[in-house]
């Protein structure tokens, strides 16, 4: 199978989907491998290790979407880059299209078929999203605690506080993967910290973590106090393939300490805190009501290289059913389709975009 891997667009986007050791796989497999130059760059991998290895590398984009049967991108299509699928391309990359009806009506139009990373599942987990929220949640304090810095206009503290200042407060909404590596991060620094769940175990294990953690069940009122109470918020809410809902309203995020932060990962899917909206790296944060929020929606596009080394591993598998032929016949790839024939043949995004 041709296997073309564009240069991502996306604003300050620096992951690649493959890497190089990756391709190298799927060369040897007798496959032809098409990266477009300077792909891998903002990873650290330039064309010349690619071609090294035996791939190709296509000078632009046209040349790239041209000999590709078999599309591995990072992020969703940008608007140039509709122009360049055809309806016999098979697209493999993160879409959130439940937050982009846009781009839903956009792949539709051209018909092609659409596997999205986001809901490839495997025994109930979301295997090709997780080395991401492994990024974005640890990324996500790292984020928080450097825009509580008074320059950046936070509140001035430092999360882990001294034996004469108290520890900083960070609330963690949601203890799944993204949330429980934000828990990981800002329990190592110190910070009092707050993770809410509904479910049992996840809680009982990150109370684990130390003595400075908390595990709470999302009562409305209890949460509503822990957000006034927050220095970081870190919105960790997924309902896989479908919009996330607004855990946190803005009355809440009115509550809250002017210079206080709210990092939302959630917004790739619309945002779990209702006054968050989507931004980019060259423009990361607004003030709502003297609250600093933070709304990338490539947070991981920061650490190209450790996301994109990540991403290759959990991928490669994948990739090699997809270019062997007869993926149809895998459960985990059929639960990632999400545009087919014209029509969006997810469930969960589905209703999404009928709301």
């Amino acid at each position: 199978m041709r296997i073309g891997i564009p240069k991502e667009i996306k604003t300050l986007e620096g992951r690649v989907g493959l890497i190089p050791a990756a391709c190298a796989d799927l060369v040897k497999a007798g496959h032809e491998v098409y990266v477009e130059t300077g792909a891998g760059d903002k990873s650290g991998y330039p064309d010349a290790v690619y071609r090294e290895l035996g791939v190709r590398i296509s000078e632009d984009a046209a040349a790239l979407y041209g000999a590709a049967e078999l599309l591995i991108k990072v992020k969703e299509p940008q608007p140039a880059e509709l122009s360049l699928l055809r309806a016999d391309h098979l697209l493999f990359c993160y879409l959130h299209l439940a937050a982009l009806p846009e781009l839903a009506r956009g792949l539709q139009d051209i018909g092609l078929t659409a596997i999205a990373w986001e809901t490839v599942e495997e025994e109930g987990h979301l295997p090709l999203l997780a080395p991401m929220s492994d990024v974005a949640g640890r990324l996500s304090v790292q984020i928080g605690a450097h825009l509580l810095h008074q320059p950046m206009g936070g509140r001035g503290i430092l999360l882990g506080g001294l034996p004469a200042a108290p520890r900083g407060h960070v609330v963690v909404i949601g203890g799944g993967v993204v949330g429980g590596n934000a828990a990981v991060v800002a329990a190592a620094l110190g910070a009092r910290v707050t993770v809410f769940d509904r479910k049992r175990e996840k809680l009982e294990r990150l109370r684990a973590l130390g003595p400075n953690v908390t595990g709470l069940y999302p009562y409305a009122d209890t949460l509503a106090q822990a957000a006034s109470e927050a220095d970081l918020l870190v919105g960790a809410v997924l309902v896989p393939g479908a919009r996330a809902p607004h855990v946190v309203s803005a009355d809440m995020v009115r509550t809250m300490k002017q210079g206080s932060v709210i990092v939302d990962v959630a917004v790739d899917q619309g945002g779990c805190v209702e006054t968050t909206r989507p931004t980019t790296y060259d423009a990361p944060t607004f003030l709502w009501e003297g609250v600093v929020h933070f709304g990338v929606t490539n947070m991981p596009g920061a650490v190209p290289r450790t996301a994109s080394q990540a991403l290759s591993a959990s991928l490669i598998p994948f990739v090699k059913v997809l270019a062997a032929g007869g993926w149809e016949g895998d459960a985990r790839l059929l639960s990632g389709v999400n545009v087919r024939g014209g029509k969006i043949v997810h469930p969960a995004v589905a209703a999404a975009l009928a709301n």
